[in-house]
């Protein structure tokens, strides 16, 4: 059996995440990678990274991509005017240069039908992957897309969760505290590690955590 490996929140952090995927866990197309969405934003190599998705996925290698809310606010802008401010209040602008783009609606077409096309979750065995988490509340957590990229909770009690390993990002954690809710057998284990924050304390790192032997792997963003 493969691996199974969950990378999230790569925000336009090319250089960690090609380091990660090629050198640190040296991926295999036997192996299978979830991918939980932000890979865009922020960084200076938005386009970079999503190149290296499309290049992977291209070449044989077994990836799910699910979206965050970066993915979703980009697609939004493309469609609807209005939604485009609170993009660029969060950092769009820097994907708009990476693409060596003014307009979102330049975007090329392939990319769009990218974004566009992300899943909002993945479910394997007993592990649930999304970009934040859940509507705790809803009789069907899976139908409230607006909570799988926005809303993190520490646990949940919704008898659609209960027995599940939800696996998440969109709130960066440090390394430690990572270890420690999977030291902990948590049910909830947040796995962004805040690659692009290098100027933080304990961030500025990407990792994968590769599900079947909880291992985590952890490469920093030396820009």
């Amino acid at each position: 059996m493969g691996r199974l490996f969950a990378i999230s929140d790569i925000h336009g952090c090319y250089k960690p995440f090609y380091e990660l995927i090629v050198n640190t866990i040296e991926l295999t197309k036997s192996d299978q990678l979830i991918l939980l969405g932000d890979y865009i934003d922020r960084g200076e190599q938005s386009k970079e990274v999503i190149d290296f998705i499309l290049k992977l996925k291209n070449s044989g290698f077994n990836i799910t991509t699910l979206t965050g809310n970066h993915e979703v606010m980009l697609v939004d802008s493309y469609y609807e005017t209005n939604a485009l401010p609170l993009w660029l209040m969060n950092n769009g602008m820097s994907t708009l240069e990476s693409f060596g783009i003014q307009d979102i609606r330049e975007i090329e077409k392939k990319y769009l039908e990218f974004f566009a096309s992300l899943e909002y979750y993945k479910i394997i065995g007993n592990a649930v992957f999304v970009h934040a988490g859940f509507n705790d509340y809803a009789v069907n957590p899976f139908d409230d897309k607006q909570s799988m990229i926005w809303e993190c909770h520490l646990s949940y009690k919704n008898p659609g969760l209960s027995d599940k390993t939800i696996i998440h990002g969109h709130r960066p954690k440090t390394i430690s505290y990572v270890k420690k809710q999977i030291a902990e057998k948590s049910k909830v284990i947040p796995i962004d590690t805040g690659c692009v924050y290098v100027n933080e304390t304990g961030y500025g790192n990407l990792s994968a955590l590769e599900v079947n032997s909880m291992i985590l792997y952890s490469v920093p963003n030396q820009q």
